[in-house]
């Protein structure tokens, strides 16, 4: 019910724009009021804070499903997921009252930032400074690669609180969009998702109250961590929605389309492509499902399970647009179909929250 719901909401009210928005490369607003109009932005807000109060599971099914037919819109619902989530996991009950509960009502976005020109995979090494100052800490540094930034209100920003302590030096902290010295450098200029803003976060002598402290000081790379544990499940669900929608489309087409006087779906080769295509994406939802019923338990393979979904429903994902393209010809690599959308959109989720040679890493070492 619940993805035959978001199916019937994403193809009226999202689809259509979902060209536009990449052609534009402009924020899917239509998309976010249908979401928040539905309470699908943020589903996974525990409800004591007015929040759906949805599963991982659920969680995933709602991204799945608006990114088989926008994948810049599907990041409204991941990245307030992404953003939000070190607050729910460490934050105290007063921080998640104020932030958490703005959020469900769709009053405001929560982005997440953790990268740095100099820190991406090596996340530990950022150089973004919070010093005390009495009951304040001054933020500064820059983030970069941040997901809906200058849309989002709330940023999870993590920042270096003692430099002698590497990743245990590190702290978690709420900024504001409004709070002075906080400001966004232009938008990237993107091969995919050019409908989700990407920006640099810049914060100069950012003075913030010490309670927006997520958690305790020296913390919050943990945190940073464990987010990913659970979000890494969020672009597996990502990739999932994109490879399904290249493949519906693309099976449509091979049955419209004709040559040698029969629709080239009557061909073994096109049958075998579509065969393969139909039983990665199989695999890939088997493997991210199973992903996110761990992350609802918190089973203590989590972080391997995480990787997995992520890795290979990516890796999935570019393999099905590819070939939907393919299937498409010389129509598929036109703008006038959305496959090659799809194949752009794709390629980042193999990059994003830990590239997949990381991902890879992280499996290594968390071998259940």
């Amino acid at each position: 019910m619940l993805r035959d719901a978001i199916r019937s909401l994403a193809e009226a009210k999202i689809a259509p724009h979902a060209a536009a928005v990449d052609e534009d490369a402009r924020f899917p607003q239509e998309a976010l009021e249908a979401l928040v109009a539905n309470d699908l932005h943020a589903v996974h807000v525990p409800e004591e804070y007015g929040g759906a109060g949805a599963d991982a599971l659920a969680t995933v099914i709602v991204i799945e499903e608006v990114a088989r037919v926008c994948a810049s819109s599907s990041l409204i619902p991941a990245v307030n997921k992404l953003g939000s989530l070190p607050v729910i996991l460490s934050g105290s009950e007063e921080l998640k009252k104020r932030y958490m509960t703005p959020l469900a009502k769709g009053d405001g976005m929560f982005s997440y930032c953790l990268s740095e020109p100099d820190a991406g995979s090596d996340a530990a090494g950022m150089k973004t400074k919070a010093v005390r100052d009495g009951d304040h800490y001054v933020l500064n540094g820059v983030k970069r690669w941040i997901t809906n930034a200058g849309v989002s209100d709330y940023y999870t920003v993590m920042a270096v609180t003692d430099p002698t302590k590497r990743s245990k030096g590190i702290s978690a902290f709420v900024v504001e969009k409004s709070d002075e010295g906080v400001s966004f450098g232009a938008p990237e200029k993107k091969l995919g998702i050019k409908g989700s803003p990407t920006r640099e976060v810049y914060l100069d002598n950012v003075r913030i109250p010490a309670d927006r402290m997520i958690g305790e000081e020296g913390t919050g790379f943990a945190t940073a961590m464990q987010t990913l544990d659970h979000t890494r499940i969020t672009i597996a669900a990502q990739a999932l929605g994109i490879a399904q929608g290249a493949l519906d489309y693309a099976k449509g087409y091979v049955q419209e389309r004709k040559q040698f006087g029969k629709p080239i779906a009557d061909f073994q080769g096109i049958q075998f492509m579509l065969a393969d295509m139909a039983m990665k994406i199989s695999a890939a939802r088997a493997l991210t499902y199973q992903a996110a019923a761990a992350s609802e338990r918190g089973d203590a393979d989590l972080t391997y399970q995480g990787a997995a979904a992520k890795c290979f429903a990516s890796d999935v994902a570019m393999e099905v647009t590819t070939d939907a393209v393919q299937l498409l010809g010389g129509y598929g690599y036109t703008r006038d179909y959305p496959c090659e959308r799809m194949m752009r959109d794709a390629k980042i989720t193999q990059i994003y929250e830990g590239t997949n040679q990381v991902q890879r890493i992280v499996m290594a070492r968390n071998l259940p």
